[in-house]
């Protein structure tokens, strides 16, 4: 996770790094030479909070295509000096990704760019797995004395190759040169070895015994906490306890969530929340609320909290939900999920709270949006529309979207057709839909869709819903 730079997003550049389907529209209509500037820095400067689960190179895949772009800039950023130094996948691998759906799509300086970073670049890995997916055979096999001869011929890079074959995505081109005869051998013995590791991991387990007691496991909790801190042993601890706690151990599992050091603490408030106590909201109420209580403490309260599923866990929650603390927030987030229509004012009251003080891009509001969409507050439509707009996420914008559609009339003549050109493609498949067919470019862009064999096949199935089985005849 990091935070980009992001521009204002009445801008074409604040459009393309968000991923909106407003962001295509404009850049079409724009001079090219402004359309390739902004796309180009989208590109080579990855605009995504988080990586590893936002869309946006087909996205930008497809604007190369329509702007009919050069892959100079994109070779310049590959093979730029800092590729020896940054390693970090962000750096390239939305450019890879891009050049890999340029790739698919018939683009051979695509794919001759893609070759050759896996053969020299850093980032190879991400190179070669794009490659998996649409080179030939013969292009695969070619790169191996390049991607081979990464690893020296001593046992440390033996280690490293078999460590890069355990860990590869997509195992195509290691499958082929595991049958070449000039490769085949080290390739097969690498393979081996990786095997050999996850066997030997398995036959080590480090966590708790049968027949340990609750003591055990809440010891067991806190010394591997000590040792490795941030490595969530509380929630495996739960998980244990759930085998081996006994209605005879209840007094010690409150006497642990009240007052038992950390680690044990949050995994006792965990099992009693998840067995349902009578006594354990008033304990997660105090260790959420204890300002001398650490954050694992008060973090692992709230979650437990979260995970309830019980009728006094909504009571409390309405209770709660007024607070402006981090309780408060997490029973707001359990009405949005779990509530009933007369919880819509608090869910609402905490949406448009949410947004005020901490912004459009809040972790708090994926939940919230969700819960005004489930609860078709009509009167957050407003609110929902700003998020839809401002935020820099194209997820928490795709959950606005199916908010907006339960709760907005004017989705599907408004926001619904832009939605056809968005970087998510669950957003896609809502616009295809709902979105109204009035519009020329509606249906131009359904048919593209219906078409492409790059879309995903749940966005060609909402399509065809829409039109019967041969949409591109529409």
């Amino acid at each position: 996770m990091f935070d980009p730079d992001i521009a204002p997003s009445g801008t074409l550049l604040g459009l393309l790094q968000r991923g909106r389907g407003d962001g295509t529209l404009h850049a079409l209509a724009a001079p090219r030479a402004e359309a390739l500037a902004a796309l180009h820095h989208c590109v080579l400067r990855d605009p995504r909070r988080d990586w590893q689960v936002e869309n946006r190179s087909l996205y930008y895949a497809r604007l190369c295509l329509d702007l009919d772009a050069g892959l100079d800039e994109i070779e310049q950023h590959l093979f730029h000096p800092d590729d020896l130094i940054d390693t970090a996948e962000e750096r390239t691998g939305l450019a890879l990704a891009v050049l890999g759906h340029l790739a698919s799509y018939g683009r051979e300086d695509a794919l001759r760019l893609l070759r050759r970073y896996a053969a020299t670049g850093g980032n190879w890995q991400w190179a070669l797995d794009e490659l998996a997916l649409r080179d030939d055979d013969t292009g695969l096999r070619a790169l191996a004395p390049a991607v081979l001869g990464r690893f020296p011929r001593t046992p440390e890079g033996d280690a490293e190759l078999a460590a890069a074959v355990r860990g590869a995505y997509e195992p195509r081109p290691w499958r082929l040169w595991a049958d070449d005869p000039r490769h085949g051998s080290r390739v097969r013995a690498a393979q081996e070895h990786g095997s050999f590791d996850r066997w030997q991991r398995q036959l080590r387990p480090s966590g708790p015994r049968p027949g340990w007691s609750v003591h055990d496991v809440l010891v067991w909790a806190q010394q591997e906490d000590d040792l490795r801190p941030g490595a969530r042993r509380p929630e495996a601890a739960a998980r244990c306890l759930a085998a081996v706690a006994g209605p005879e151990d209840r007094p010690e599992l409150l006497a642990a969530a009240a007052a038992a050091p950390d680690a044990a603490r949050a995994a006792a408030l965990r099992h009693l929340a998840e067995t349902g106590d009578p006594e354990v909201l008033d304990l997660i109420e105090a260790a959420a609320t204890d300002p001398s209580a650490s954050e694992l403490v008060s973090q692992g309260a709230l979650a437990a909290f979260e995970r309830m599923r019980s009728v006094a866990a909504l009571d409390r929650a309405r209770l709660w939900a007024t607070r402006p603390d981090a309780l408060g927030a997490a029973a707001a987030a359990m009405l949005a999920c779990r509530g009933g229509h007369y919880d819509a004012p608090l869910v609402l009251s905490a949406l448009r709270a949410t947004v005020r003080g901490e912004g459009p891009d809040a972790q708090a509001l994926w939940t919230l949006v969700d819960g005004a969409g489930r609860l078709r507050i009509a009167c957050a439509a407003p609110v929902l529309r700003h998020i839809y707009r401002e935020t820099a996420s194209s997820h928490l914008r795709g959950r606005a979207a199916r908010a907006l559609a339960a709760t907005d009339p004017s989705f599907g003549a408004g926001f619904a057709v832009e939605c056809l050109w968005d970087c998510e493609e669950s957003t896609r498949e809502l616009a295809a839909r709902h979105a109204a067919t009035a519009d020329d470019r509606v249906v131009e862009q359904l048919r593209r869709l219906a078409a492409d064999p790059a879309e995903e096949a749940e966005v060609q199935t909402a399509v065809r819903s829409r039109f019967g089985p041969d949409a591109t005849s529409v």
